[in-house]
């Protein structure tokens, strides 16, 4: 998305279907994605899956949005896809069986690619949950960079339930976070998981004692984020990222690679400078 920084906040003061997009404090370079259907427990609908990736390419643009955060309004975080949306994604017009079967697969791929934009984004992306998160809600925590829930907040991979397999990422994330011992026992049985459980598995690194905590809690960890080297918070996101899937040897030749042309950056000089002069650093904006 090739827009200018005015135009990409123009785009989005106008609005969206299924999100809401703020600034809390004009002052401090945090922004705020909320899921915002809670009338449907944020269920994720047809055009959520459009507006997510735009939403992220808009703030990507912007300098002000150095730390992002995944919220919802309502009582609960996602009760998972919709189902109305399930039924519309499977449908076809196709009479060849073949043709209608590669036609629903770019469908899923397409809906996948809406989830992996919170990988893609080069700024770091926290996801602040409340109550329910079950199915997809499960498939977008799991590609946030780091996630923390309030304590009455629960977790349930749902889809083996409803006779589906889960396919918008949670199978090929969640063992990475969790194990994949833990990853097959959430997908198989379709349980319940607490927030303190899944604190202990590795799926969430905080528990807040309630939503207003978790607010308070989320925004500090937020403003921690948006106070570091922008280039620095971008190389190890995408480092690591990389490096996930890759064999130990691989990534490190592949951060050697990123570092040989990121440490010559004004960051690192002003960092130590900085340190040196025992004030606090001035980073260039992202």
């Amino acid at each position: 998305m090739d827009l200018t920084v005015e135009e990409a906040a123009a785009e989005l003061n106008k609005g969206f279907q299924t999100l809401e997009i703020l600034q809390k404090d004009p002052a401090v370079p945090v922004w705020f994605i909320y899921l915002n259907r809670p009338a449907q427990r944020n269920a994720l609908s047809l055009p959520f899956f459009s507006e997510l990736p735009r939403a992220l390419a808009l703030l990507d643009r912007i300098p002000s949005a150095r730390a992002l955060v995944l919220s919802a309004r309502g009582p609960h975080f996602c009760s998972g896809i919709d189902l109305s949306s399930l039924k519309s994604i499977s449908s076809s017009s196709e009479d060849d069986r073949a043709a209608a079967a590669e036609e629903l697969r770019r469908r899923i791929l397409d809906l996948q690619s809406a989830i992996t934009a919170l990988e893609r984004c080069r700024k770091p992306v926290v996801a602040a949950i409340q109550g329910a998160c079950i199915g997809g809600g499960v498939d977008l925590v799991a590609a946030c960079d780091i996630r923390c829930c309030e304590d009455k907040a629960y977790f349930a991979v749902k889809e083996v339930d409803v006779g589906l397999v889960a396919d918008l990422g949670t199978l090929q994330r969640l063992p990475k976070i969790v194990g994949f011992g833990n990853a097959m026992d959430l997908a198989l049985t379709g349980r319940k998981v607490s927030a303190g459980e899944a604190k202990a598995m590795g799926l969430v690194s905080r528990v807040f004692a309630d939503p207003a905590k978790m607010d308070e809690g989320i925004f500090a960890l937020a403003k921690e984020l948006a106070a570091k080297p922008a280039l620095a918070l971008m190389g190890t996101k995408a480092v690591m990222m990389k490096s996930r899937d890759m064999a130990v040897e691989k990534g490190l030749d592949y951060v050697a690679t990123w570092n040989a042309g990121m440490l010559r950056s004004r960051e690192l000089e002003e960092a130590v400078l900085a340190k040196l002069q025992k004030r606090k650093p001035n980073f260039s904006k992202m």
